[in-house]
């Protein structure tokens, strides 16, 4: 849809990070709106346990599973309008699950909606990363973009009780009113994609087969591995099958001219380390999280909602650290905020070594989801701008999908490494001993993570025009652009 009028980038730059915050404070939102009004559906709608599952799982494997062919989908066709119509199926979706009344189509609203945030995500961000100068300028802007996903998923956890008081089909009501006014100002806010010139690189259909059905087997299997186990036939037919497939796409990859994941990417050191970061990150993050929540509820007796209201505080401390992290990043660099951010993660969980069957809030549980708080936030932002510094406009689509594949696939490795502990160790009635064992392996996952931040994070070095466009800024083009080249 063109502009009718011309206009700068810099005039809309802070109008078009709000439309991309506010999408992706739904997206974080919905990850986090479900489990508490899972109840009140089983209910309502008679589901049996495999079917609330996948209400969860179903977005969480979908996401996964087409991240890389969305990221690589926004580069190829356009930033702006993979966003518009991603955000328009996710709207679309987010109606249709609130008005049925049937657990299969329920389920498959979640995968849809899973796969159109898939597209989603790493078109918004890509779009900030050419919106923004490589810098003091993007860091402000990544650190606001992170602090939004932070305080979406912190709001989830608050408004699932809220909204299920009152009616749980409100879970899916409220997220179609927020996508559809998303939706009725992006092409107003966001400038529009840069015409390309020239030949439109092939489509890797190949290797998006072979990378999206190994990635969606990985993930599933994963997903499903604490509950149908991890020596079962389910488990160990999707792993292996995954990494034939993926194996396949590395095969494809090296062989085609126009790959779907150009294997060059990775020659960077920076962005190797920021996903290897990412993926650990979130191993001990979101398997922390999962034990946690266990912990709240199973062991010291509270309630979903009040379990979900007792780690607020701990996203307080998020946007707390994602705020103030960018003035560390622009005094110290990359590495040292990473660091410093892993060393109080994993602080943080080994606080909840200090837990017993009647530990007191204000004394134990507060300070660590604090300190946990403060380095998720800081080491969040760093490896998320590690992960598309210096590469080149063309890949940034990709290199956000990437991070963000690997956070999808570290948080299911963790949530799986944590089940396990917890039924390795305590049974099917996991001992204090158990939780503590789980909080323990979660931490390792921050150690790793924190000694991979301080051997490869540097500097980025960027080829000669690997990071500049068109006026030097990286920005996609803008109304006045096209009227100059209308090509």
């Amino acid at each position: 849809m063109p502009d009718t009028a011309p206009r700068t980038l810099g005039a809309h730059k802070g109008l078009a990070l709000l439309v991309l915050c506010a999408q992706l404070f739904l997206d974080s939102m919905d990850v986090s709106l479900m489990g508490v009004a899972l109840p009140e559906i089983k209910q309502d709608l008679g589901l049996g346990p495999e079917t609330l599952q996948w209400i969860i799982s179903g977005y969480a494997v979908a996401y996964g599973g087409f991240l890389l062919l969305g990221g690589r989908a926004a580069d190829l066709f356009g930033r702006r309008r993979l966003f518009f119509w991603a955000t328009a199926v996710f709207a679309l979706v987010s109606l249709g699950g609130g008005l049925v009344s049937d657990g299969t189509l329920l389920v498959v609203s979640r995968v849809i909606k899973g796969i159109a945030a898939a597209f989603i995500a790493p078109a918004a961000m890509s779009i900030i990363t050419t919106t923004f100068k490589e810098g003091p300028e993007r860091t402000r802007a990544m650190g606001i973009f992170s602090l939004t996903g932070a305080s979406g998923y912190a709001a989830g956890l608050v408004f699932s009780g809220v909204l299920t008081e009152l009616h749980w089909r409100l879970i899916f009501f409220v997220p179609f009113v927020v996508a559809s006014l998303v939706l009725a100002v992006t092409n107003y806010a966001v400038a529009p994609d840069r015409p390309r010139t020239g030949e439109r690189p092939g489509f890797d259909a190949a290797g998006a087969l072979t990378a999206t059905a190994g990635v969606l087997l990985l993930v599933l299997g994963l997903v499903r591995a604490p509950e149908v186990g991890w020596g079962s036939t389910a488990t160990l037919g999707s792993l292996i099958a995954a990494v034939v497939l993926l194996v396949v796409f590395v095969v494809i990859q090296q062989r085609r001219t126009d790959p779907l994941l150009p294997l060059r990417i990775f020659r960077s050191r920076t962005l190797s380390t920021a996903n290897t970061v990412g993926l650990v990150w979130a191993g001990a993050t979101i398997g922390w999280q999962f034990i946690a929540l266990l912990y709240l509820q199973q062991v010291l007796g509270y309630s979903a909602l009040q379990a979900g209201l007792a780690i607020v505080p701990m996203a307080a401390a998020i946007l707390l650290a994602v705020n103030l992290a960018p003035k560390l990043i622009n005094r110290s660099g990359l590495r040292p905020a990473a660091v410093l951010g892993l060393l109080l993660q994993g602080g943080g969980i080994l606080l909840f070594l200090r837990t017993g069957t009647d530990s007191n809030y204000p004394s134990v549980l507060l300070p660590a989801l604090i300190v946990h708080g403060l380095g998720n936030g800081t080491s969040f932002l760093a490896f998320n701008i590690a992960a598309v510094s210096g590469v080149k406009n063309e890949d940034q689509g990709l290199a956000t999908a990437l991070v963000t594949a690997a956070l999808q696939l570290g948080g299911g490795i963790g949530v799986a490494v944590g089940a396990a502990v917890l039924t390795g160790v305590g049974g099917a009635s996991p001992s204090l001993s158990a939780y503590h064992w789980a909080f323990l392996v979660a931490a390792i996952f921050s150690a790793v993570g924190l000694v991979a931040a301080a051997l490869g994070l540097g500097a980025p070095k960027a080829e000669a025009g690997e990071t500049a466009d068109a006026g030097g800024d990286g920005a996609p083009a803008t109304a006045a652009d096209l009227q100059k080249d209308p090509a």
